[in-house]
Protein backbone atom coordinates (compact mmCIF):
# COMPACT_ATOMS: atom_id res chain seq x y z
CA UNK A 1 0.00 0.00 0.00
CA UNK A 2 3.00 2.33 1.13
CA UNK A 3 4.22 2.09 -2.19
CA UNK A 4 0.67 2.79 -4.31
CA UNK A 5 0.90 -0.78 -5.34
CA UNK A 6 -1.59 -3.73 -5.63
CA UNK A 7 -0.23 -7.89 -4.57
CA UNK A 8 -1.27 -8.68 -8.27
CA UNK A 9 1.53 -6.55 -9.52
CA UNK A 10 4.22 -8.02 -7.24
CA UNK A 11 5.61 -10.65 -9.49
CA UNK A 12 8.14 -12.30 -6.53
CA UNK A 13 8.70 -12.43 -3.02
CA UNK A 14 11.89 -13.18 -2.23
CA UNK A 15 12.42 -13.73 1.40
CA UNK A 16 15.23 -14.99 3.87
CA UNK A 17 15.46 -18.44 3.72
CA UNK A 18 15.63 -19.58 7.17
CA UNK A 19 12.86 -22.80 6.67
CA UNK A 20 9.91 -24.17 4.42
CA UNK A 21 6.95 -23.47 6.73
CA UNK A 22 7.93 -19.85 7.34
CA UNK A 23 7.94 -19.19 3.88
CA UNK A 24 4.94 -20.96 2.98
CA UNK A 25 2.98 -19.41 6.28
CA UNK A 26 3.98 -16.09 4.34
CA UNK A 27 2.10 -17.04 1.21
CA UNK A 28 -0.71 -18.19 3.15
CA UNK A 29 -1.27 -15.09 5.43
CA UNK A 30 -0.33 -12.82 1.97
CA UNK A 31 -2.86 -14.95 0.53
CA UNK A 32 -0.67 -15.03 -2.91
CA UNK A 33 0.47 -18.24 -4.60
CA UNK A 34 3.56 -20.20 -3.69
CA UNK A 35 5.17 -19.66 -7.17
CA UNK A 36 5.94 -16.04 -6.06
CA UNK A 37 7.93 -17.47 -3.28
CA UNK A 38 11.03 -19.17 -4.91
CA UNK A 39 12.87 -21.30 -2.42
CA UNK A 40 16.43 -22.39 -2.14
CA UNK A 41 17.04 -23.95 1.40
CA UNK A 42 17.02 -27.63 0.01
CA UNK A 43 19.98 -26.59 -2.21
CA UNK A 44 22.22 -24.32 0.03
CA UNK A 45 19.92 -24.84 3.88
CA UNK A 46 19.68 -21.93 5.89
CA UNK A 47 22.68 -19.27 5.19
CA UNK A 48 21.68 -16.77 7.13
CA UNK A 49 21.95 -13.41 6.07
CA UNK A 50 23.36 -14.77 2.48
CA UNK A 51 20.12 -15.98 1.46
CA UNK A 52 18.11 -13.13 -0.45
CA UNK A 53 21.30 -12.65 -2.41
CA UNK A 54 22.10 -16.42 -2.84
CA UNK A 55 18.66 -16.81 -4.06
CA UNK A 56 18.41 -13.89 -6.35
CA UNK A 57 21.54 -15.20 -8.15
CA UNK A 58 19.72 -18.70 -8.77
CA UNK A 59 17.10 -17.02 -9.84
CA UNK A 60 19.09 -14.68 -12.34
CA UNK A 61 20.68 -17.86 -13.59
CA UNK A 62 17.49 -19.74 -14.48
CA UNK A 63 15.91 -16.91 -16.21
CA UNK A 64 13.56 -16.30 -14.07
CA UNK A 65 13.59 -12.71 -13.47
CA UNK A 66 12.76 -10.58 -16.38
CA UNK A 67 13.56 -6.77 -16.57
CA UNK A 68 10.58 -5.03 -14.82
CA UNK A 69 9.75 -7.31 -12.69
CA UNK A 70 8.74 -6.06 -9.02
CA UNK A 71 10.29 -8.11 -6.83
CA UNK A 72 9.87 -7.81 -2.38
CA UNK A 73 12.85 -9.01 -0.49
CA UNK A 74 12.10 -9.55 3.10
CA UNK A 75 14.74 -10.28 5.89
CA UNK A 76 14.62 -11.15 9.51
CA UNK A 77 16.89 -12.46 12.30
CA UNK A 78 16.14 -13.06 15.76
CA UNK A 79 13.99 -11.41 18.02
CA UNK A 80 12.15 -8.54 15.81
CA UNK A 81 14.33 -8.01 13.77
CA UNK A 82 13.59 -7.54 10.13
CA UNK A 83 13.52 -5.62 6.86
CA UNK A 84 11.82 -5.46 3.76
CA UNK A 85 12.11 -3.46 0.22
CA UNK A 86 10.45 -3.30 -2.78
CA UNK A 87 12.57 -3.38 -5.99
CA UNK A 88 12.04 -3.38 -9.64
CA UNK A 89 14.83 -6.18 -11.30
Amino acid sequence: DKAGMDRDQIDWYVLHQANERIVEAAARRLKEPMEKFPMTISKYGNTSSASIPLLLNYMAEKNMLQPGDKIILSGFGAGMTWGAVLMEW
